[in-house]
């Protein structure tokens, strides 16, 4: 289950999807949101990500004392995979498996491990509602380590099956995109699904981390309840989105701190 705060300030991990470049090209400022952000979703070469951005990623994090999920997708390196897969669940349990361990590999040479597991694009979407491969996803994550957590959307199929299966689960906003009035994210086709005003984004995460409030495309308030805050690596202008929001944050008196570390949050 998701556990509460240990302390009367809220307390917020803020995190961002790393390690999405291939080859010579890099899609983000990894370095420079790694000094940002508690928690890194690190692409796993699913959707994107080879063997040297994740080690050199991974390094760095360590480094920097910042926690290591993998962000696992659909092998859809063409897609950035944001295209929806009809994949059978064994295959998805393989998939999964696979994107994991490969990582923490390279996590356990640079002296830490993964922690945490979060999906990406359409996969992320799919479990919202999907409950074959949110069954698929827990069991792959519990196969693996069943002391691993879960990132995800509040109230989707991927939570409810990973707690059915005994994992932990974090509950994650997002700052910088817009939410339907049913507490879902606007589809990233539709115009202002993706939000770029640092000072929105800004006001967007400290109104969930602060209030459990986010106001939806609608105009109307929704409830959305965070443990953690993502601000998108490959948004153009990412690097000053998450500082400003970073900045904001604990000037409204939040603590940061990773979800993966609860009992040291107060005293971040």
């Amino acid at each position: 289950m998701t556990e509460p705060p240990p302390c009367s300030a809220p307390v917020i991990d803020l995190n961002s999807d790393l390690g999405e470049g291939f080859g010579p090209w890099r899609m983000a400022d990894d370095d420079a949101l790694l000094e940002i952000v508690t928690s890194a979703n690190v692409a796993c070469g699913f959707h994107a990500g080879d063997p040297a951005t994740m080690r050199r990623v991974c390094a760095k994090a360590a480094e920097n004392g910042v926690t290591i999920g993998a962000h696992i997708g659909y092998r859809d390196l063409a897609g950035f995979g944001r295209r929806p897969l009809a994949i059978a669940p064994h295959e998805l349990v393989d998939d999964v498996l696979y994107q994991i361990a490969a990582l923490d590999g390279f996590a356990r040479v640079a002296g830490t491990r993964v922690r945490y597991v979060k999906a990406h694009g359409a996969l992320y979407n799919t479990v919202t509602h999907d409950p074959e491969q949110a069954a698929a996803l827990a069991e792959a994550v519990h196969r693996y380590d069943p002391s691993l957590a879960l990132l995800g959307l509040p109230g989707s199929q991927g939570l409810r099956h990973a707690e059915a299966r005994g994992l932990r689960t974090v509950q994650e906003g997002f700052a910088d995109r817009a939410y339907t009035a049913d507490g879902r994210l606007v589809p990233r086709g539709q115009p202002h699904a993706v939000i770029h005003s640092p000072e929105e984004i800004v006001q967007r995460g400290i109104g969930m981390a602060l209030t459990g409030k986010v106001t939806a495309d609608d105009g109307t308030l929704v409830t959305v309840t965070a443990r953690s805050l993502c601000v998108h690596g490959d948004t153009p202008g990412a690097v000053a989105a998450a500082s400003a929001l970073r900045a904001g944050l604990l000037a409204a008196g939040a603590v940061l701190a990773p979800f993966t570390s609860e009992g040291a949050a107060c005293a971040s």
